[in-house]
C-alpha cells in the first residue's frame, strides 16, 4: 500500500488525527485506537496539560517510575525517583545507596556552574582589526544591550560572567566566535542563554556598521550564521565520590576484600584505556543519572551528549568514572559536566516533576547536580562490582524474567513458581520457554 501525504494533520482533532494513522497505516485495524486510549488520562484537566508539552500528540508513553532508597548524600538521607524501563537498574541503584550506607555514603562538591553559548559569525575582515574592535569597544556594547534581559538574572546572582572572541579561522576561513559564558542559579536557562545571544548577533551586526575602522567591503562581509547555546559544559561540573578501607568493603561474593579492589580498580582502569568498554561502561553510569533527569523533568539528550563530549575531550572516549587504591583506601569517584534547573520548563508544570523535586526536599540546581552524580557512581559501582564477581546476567536476567513471563500471559501462580524455580539457577529466556511449556502440560 503507497501512503500518501497529508495536509494540516496538526490542526486534526486528537480523534482525527488517530483515524488518519490507523486508516493509512495500520490497515483500519481499530484495536489500535484501543491500545492508544489506553493511556489517555481520565482527568481532562491533566490531560490537556500533558498535550500542551509537545505537539501533534494522539496518546501518553508511561514509564515506570520507581524509588531508589537509602542514599546518604553529604549527610542527607534521601530517596531517589527514577523513571526508567530498563530492568534492574532501580534495583542496582538501592544496593549501591545500602552497600555505602554505613561506611560515610557518597561526598560531593561543586567543582563549578559555568554555562557557555556562542554566536557564531563569518567576518571578511584582518583578525588583528576584530581583536581591537571586540577589546575597546564591542564587548562592553554586548553587556550594556543585554542589560534589560538579565536583568532579572542578576538580581538571583546570575547572569553573563564573561565574553570572549574566539579566532576559529585556522579551522574554517574566516570564522569567528563570541564565547559567553553564563550562570543560571536555579535555572537550566536555556531561553535565557539563547536571548541573549540572539541580542549579542543583533549588536555585532549594529556596532560593525557603525565601526570606523573597518572598510565597507568588511562590514558588508559580516555574516551572523546562527547565535545558540552549548550542551557542552565542561566548566559546569560536580564530583561524586566514595571510599573507605579496603578491610571494610565486606563484599559478599566470595572473594578477599583486597581481591574485589583489585578486579574492581582494574575494571575501571580498563574503561579509562579501552572505548570499546568505555562506551558500555558510560552508559551504565547514564543508566543512573539519565533516570532521575527524566523524573525531575529535566533534559537527559542534553545530559546525555554532555557527559558522552566530555568523555572524549582529551582525543579518546573514555570513563568518566576513577578508581584508587592508596595506602590500604578504596576511592572510587565520578566528574560529571551535567546542567539542570529547578525552575522553569516541566518542573512547574508536570505533576510528578514537582512530587519528585519535592521527595527530594526541594533541592537547589547545584544540589540536584549532586544527587545525579551520586546516581550515576552507584549504577556504575553497582554493575562492576556485578561484573567482577558473580557476573552481569545473574540478576540482571532475573529482573528481566517478568517481562519474559508478561510476554508469555503468565498468570501470578506461574510467576511464583518461576520465581522459586530460578532461586538457584541462572535465568535464561530458553530455561522459561521451555519450563513454561512444561508445566502448562502438566
Amino acid at each position: 500500500m503507497k501512503h500518501q501525504p497529508v495536509e494540516g494533520f496538526s490542526k486534526l482533532t486528537k480523534q482525527g488525527k488517530i483515524d488518519w494513522i490507523i486508516n493509512e497505516y495500520l490497515d483500519g485495524d481499530q484495536t489500535y485506537e484501543t491500545v492508544l486510549k489506553q493511556y489517555w488520562n481520565d482527568n481532562a484537566e491533566l490531560q490537556k496539560l500533558h498535550e500542551e508539552f509537545s505537539e501533534n500528540t494522539i496518546s501518553n508513553f508511561y514509564m515506570p517510575y520507581g524509588i531508589a532508597p537509602n542514599f546518604l548524600i553529604d549527610g542527607k538521607l534521601l530517596a531517589l525517583p527514577m523513571a526508567v524501563e530498563e530492568s534492574s537498574v532501580v534495583a542496582a541503584a538501592s544496593k549501591a545507596a545500602k552497600f555505602w550506607l554505613d561506611k560515610g555514603g557518597f561526598k560531593t562538591t561543586i567543582i563549578n556552574t559555568e554555562k557557555l553559548g556562542h554566536t557564531h559569525f563569518i567576518f571578511k575582515a584582518e583578525s588583528h582589526k576584530i581583536l581591537h574592535f571586540f577589546n575597546f569597544s564591542l564587548k562592553k556594547k554586548l553587556f550594556e544591550a543585554t542589560e534589560d534581559i538579565t536583568a532579572n538574572m542578576r538580581k538571583r546572582g546570575g547572569g553573563i560572567l564573561n565574553i570572549e572572541l574566539i579566532d576559529k579561522t585556522a579551522e574554517l576561513p574566516h570564522y569567528y566566535q563570541l564565547k559567553a559564558s553564563f550562570d543560571t542559579k536555579d535555572s537550566m536557562g536555556a531561553n535565557f542563554i539563547n536571548s541573549c545571544l540572539e541580542q549579542f548577533g543583533k549588536t555585532l551586526k549594529e556596532e560593525v556598521q557603525k565601526e570606523e575602522s573597518f572598510t565597507q567591503e568588511e562590514k558588508d562581509s559580516l555574516q551572523v550564521v546562527m547565535n545558540i547555546l552549548s550542551n557542552f559544559t565542561p566548566d559546569c561540573i560536580v564530583r561524586a565520590e566514595v571510599s573507605c578501607k579496603i578491610d571494610d568493603l565486606n563484599d559478599d561474593s566470595g572473594i578477599s576484600n583486597e581481591e574485589f579492589a583489585w578486579k574492581f580498580k582494574q575494571a575501571v582502569t580498563i574503561a579509562e584505556i579501552e572505548p570499546y568498554r568505555a562506551t558500555t561502561h558510560n552508559k551504565g553510569i547514564m543508566n543512573g543519572v539519565d533516570a532521575v533527569v527524566i523524573a525531575t523533568g529535566n533534559d537527559f539528550r542534553a545530559t546525555e551528549a554532555c557527559a558522552h563530549a566530555y568523555a572524549a575531550k582529551d582525543g579518546r572516549y573514555k570513563s568518566l568514572t576513577h578508581c584508587t587504591i592508596e595506602n590500604g583506601i578504596f576511592r572510587f569517584w565520578i566528574d560529571l559536566p551535567i546542567s539542570v534547573g529547578v525552575v522553569g520548563g516541566l518542573t512547574n508544570l508536570h505533576p510528578l516533576v514537582k512530587f519528585s523535586l519535592a521527595l527530594l526536599g526541594k533541592p537547589s540546581a547545584q544540589e540536584l547536580m549532586s544527587i545525579l552524580a551520586v546516581s550515576g557512581l552507584a549504577q556504575n559501582f553497582a554493575a562492576l562490582r556485578s561484573l567482577v564477581t558473580t557476573g552481569i546476567q545473574k540478576g540482571h536476567m532475573k529482573m528481566h524474567l517478568f517481562n519474559i513471563l508478561n510476554q508469555m500471559k503468565a498468570t501470578e501462580d506461574e510467576k511464583q513458581y518461576f520465581v522459586n524455580y530460578f532461586k538457584d539457577k541462572t535465568v535464561s529466556h530458553h530455561e522459561v520457554m521451555s519450563e513454561l511449556e512444561r508445566l502448562r502440560k502438566s
